[in-house]
């Protein structure tokens, strides 16, 4: 039997993405911005796919499929109704139609990856809600459940509400254009000052700080349905005009999402460099108690109509950790599912699954680890970077074997040291999950500005993450929870506070990372080193990068590293120290 590649990609989207599936196993996948180095650009993923295309060991002309996550073809009379109603929104309209022109072209595009080898398969466009649940859902190992996709838009539609069962996915519901929970969300950023594409999870970290004094005025914004919700529209810009442009880096640059009427109910908005005050903290929160108000409303419409225990959620709005650690104490369902990846990146995987499990007799999708599926290097290779930039003559340079090594960086951290930690695979989506981070000891009550000064340069309100053994979330979380991609923020145990204030955030939560041996030996292994040492199974976990795209490879991790005051940088086996 021959062997099945389907490619899938995610483009005129953010974040564009690549991935591949041989048969039914995905094999690898990456963001087009770790290689390009552009944030969350929607240019098309030439070396994402290049790079999936490498790794699979074959060229374009051997695709059989390529899934893009986006129906042109879809929803084409709510579109028009739309319209017709709504005429003012004729810049939208044209806006959908050059859209939908760029994926005609995709042939073009795909044509232009190799002069040489020509592809001859098909291409399968998938509704890009579709897409988003699928990316959950078919590595759920749920056999039944309920699914749910949250974000700005995708396809015409802001939402939608399935259920899975005899290994099939049917959309029930759709909440249409205009009305959105993510443009909710992302116009509030907005007002709070952070204006560039992706700045929610600032609001979100913000919110911590602040009381919801402003939940009745943001209530009549974001409003509850019968079955979902609505906005009130007078709030809002992006039905009526055209609220973004993408630059020449494929960069999405939106304007105001809001309308006068928002400054009128709540006053001047927070410029970009204005010092933060308690009313922009109590904004913050009140914007966080709303969203997750109304999305636990809409669990429950979700939860009353299926009745099921388990739940997968998707989409750019499933992102928000604070709001996914509360979802089980404030629903009647027992166990949910995030991917790893779950905004627009995902798509690509999302729409390959779908057309994967159509076309095949075997309809179980597998991947060997789907927290880490981006490139990896040999010792060998970061052996030939490191004598190439010459790195002996300024720094010591030693190859140890994994067991002293994992005690020797341990020991080092207890020494308040900053480590960049890159092996094996990148991770797949936008957290750092063990191969692309920067660690330190989570008992140092200084340590975020310490680290905020020597590399991140990031506002201060931001918190780090704590990467913690799974068999020890229970001593120390209240919730017994397994969250293996830093999906939830869950609040840590009073007493326990104390010991760990370096990822302890100001309400007593942390947005934790559970680490298992089976997922990734060798931070498994240091964690216990550091445990060993310290009697905390756990460590601070940062992205590795500086206002940039997580590092993708060992010159880049290297480059990182030269130009902050990281104190040790450790590549595979070998480590680098001043």
């Amino acid at each position: 039997m021959d062997t099945k590649y389907v490619l899938g990609i995610n483009f005129l989207h953010s974040d564009s993405s690549a991935c591949i599936f041989v048969d039914n196993t995905l094999l690898v996948a990456s963001e087009e911005e770790r290689f390009s180095r552009i944030k969350h650009t929607s240019s098309f993923p030439f070396n994402a796919i290049n790079f999936c295309l490498n790794e699979a060991k074959i060229d374009i002309s051997k695709i059989n499929y390529i899934a893009v996550n986006t129906n042109p073809f879809g929803r084409i009379s709510k579109k028009i109704l739309f319209l017709i109603k709504n005429l003012s929104a004729i810049k939208i309209s044209l806006l959908s139609l050059s859209n939908t022109k760029k994926k005609f072209n995709l042939l073009d595009l795909i044509s232009s990856l190799d002069k040489k080898n020509k592809f001859i398969g098909k291409i399968k466009f998938i509704d890009h809600h579709q897409a988003h649940i699928a990316s959950s859902l078919y590595f759920s190992n749920f056999s039944e459940c309920a699914n749910l996709s949250i974000d700005g838009f995708g396809d015409f539609a802001s939402s939608a509400i399935g259920y899975y069962q005899n290994d099939r996915l049917n959309i029930h519901k759709r909440i249409n254009f205009p009305h959105s929970m993510g443009i909710f969300y992302q116009a509030l950023t907005q007002f709070l000052g952070f204006r560039s594409y992706g700045d929610e999870y600032k609001l979100m970290g913000l919110s911590s700080y602040g009381k919801p004094k402003y939940f009745n005025e943001l209530s009549r914004i974001l409003k509850k349905t019968q079955e979902g919700f609505e906005l009130n529209l007078k709030y809002f810009l992006h039905h009526k005009e055209k609220i973004f442009e993408i630059n020449d880096q494929g960069q999405y640059i939106y304007k105001n999402l809001f309308s006068n009427n928002l400054i009128k109910l709540l006053g001047k908005e927070r410029m970009p460099n204005e010092e933060i005050s308690q009313k922009h903290l109590d904004l913050a929160k009140s914007v966080q108690a709303v969203y997750e108000d109304v999305l636990f409303h809409l669990i429950d419409s979700v939860y009353e109509k299926y009745s099921t225990d388990f739940l997968t959620i998707s989409g750019g709005c499933a992102m928000n950790s604070v709001a996914n650690g509360k979802i089980l104490k404030n629903s009647n369902f027992k166990k949910i599912y995030i991917s790893p990846n779950p905004g627009d990146g995902g798509g690509s995987i999302g729409s390959a699954s779908i057309v994967v499990k159509d076309s095949s007799k075997n309809k179980k999708i597998f991947v060997k680890n789907y927290s880490y599926l981006g490139p990896e290097y040999s010792n060998d290779h970061i052996f030939r970077v490191i004598e190439e930039k010459k790195l002996k003559n300024n720094y010591l340079v030693q190859k140890m074997n994994f067991q002293h090594l994992y005690s020797y960086v341990a020991k080092e951290i207890t020494k308040e040291k900053v480590i960049g930690w890159f092996q094996g695979r990148a991770e797949w989506g936008p957290r750092a999950l063990g191969n692309r981070s920067i660690l330190a000891d989570p008992r140092n009550a200084n340590i975020k500005d310490l680290i905020n000064l020597k590399i991140k340069r990031r506002e201060s309100f931001r918190p780090f993450a704590p990467s913690i053994l799974k068999e020890f979330v229970k001593d120390w979380f209240e919730e017994d929870s397994d969250v293996p991609y830093m999906s939830e923020v869950n609040i840590i145990k009073e007493h326990k506070r104390v010991f760990i204030p370096g990822v302890t955030h100001i309400d007593g939560s942390g947005r934790l990372q559970t680490v298992t041996k089976e997922q990734n030996e060798h931070y498994y292994n240091l964690i216990t080193e550091f445990d060993k040492l310290t009697g905390v199974p756990m460590l601070l976990n940062t992205s590795f990068n500086e206002n940039e795209p997580i590092v993708n490879n060992p010159v880049e991790a290297i480059n990182c590293y030269e130009r902050t005051d990281m104190d040790l940088l450790i590549l595979g086996n070998w480590v680098i120290q001043r």
